[in-house]
């Protein structure tokens, strides 16, 4: 999978500098940026309902005046948004026991300073296809319980018989009601949620 053409980076880092840097390095790689001077800011950002729609990954300082990188990351992980939103620890040598920590605890990976700027991109690269498959994932399962919400009770009670590879007249006998009717509904099923087979449908259901 490659990187999605409109992926962003976002830099959460309190030295302008670090941030004009890293921004010259990934245009030059082709890809988006925005900076943050502080973890405050990228809160802000988190407060207001922020949820990423696009392939993305967070760059992040460890240690900044205020809230630190550690903390705005136990934010993000509360919200259930760093699969979505890699974070790549950016950390000195006496923080690499915390970042190694962090990546425990579900960050991306970290990346000690001064670093390759080369290994660093294609560290971001690997992240922001990790959040492109996540953000496909996510969008696939809504897709999936849209469906499954259009579903009438007795087609979910049909469903749940099919799925469980029991034939047509057992389920008939089951929910008493008409081969025909049962039929009826498994069509009405495989139609709503755009499968061909009972295999398929199985499959489709076992992530939920």
């Amino acid at each position: 999978m490659q990187v999605p053409k409109d992926a962003l980076v976002h830099i959460v880092d309190d030295d302008a500098g670090v941030r004009d840097a890293l921004s010259w390095l990934l245009r030059s790689r082709r890809l988006l940026s925005e900076g943050f001077d502080s973890a405050e800011a990228f809160e802000a950002r988190l407060q207001a309902g922020f949820l990423p729609t696009q392939a993305s990954c967070l760059l992040l300082d460890v240690r900044m005046p205020g809230m630190s990188g550690l903390e705005l990351f136990d934010q993000l992980v509360a919200r259930g948004l760093h699969q979505a939103l890699p974070v790549i620890f950016l950390t000195g040598h006496a923080d690499v026991p915390t970042a190694v920590d962090a990546v425990k605890r579900g960050a991306f990976d970290f990346c000690e300073k001064p670093f390759s700027d080369n290994a660093l991109v294609d560290r971001i690269e690997q992240a922001l296809v990790q959040s492109g498959r996540t953000l496909a994932a996510q969008h696939n399962d809504a897709l999936l319980r849209t469906r499954l919400t259009e579903l009438t009770e007795r087609e979910r009670d049909v469903m749940r018989l099919v799925v469980e590879g029991m034939p047509n007249k057992l389920i008939a006998d089951q929910l008493e009601i008409s081969v025909r009717t049962v039929e009826v509904h498994r069509a009405r099923v495989f139609d709503k949620m755009e499968v061909k087979s009972a295999v398929e449908l199985a499959n489709l259901l076992r992530g939920l």
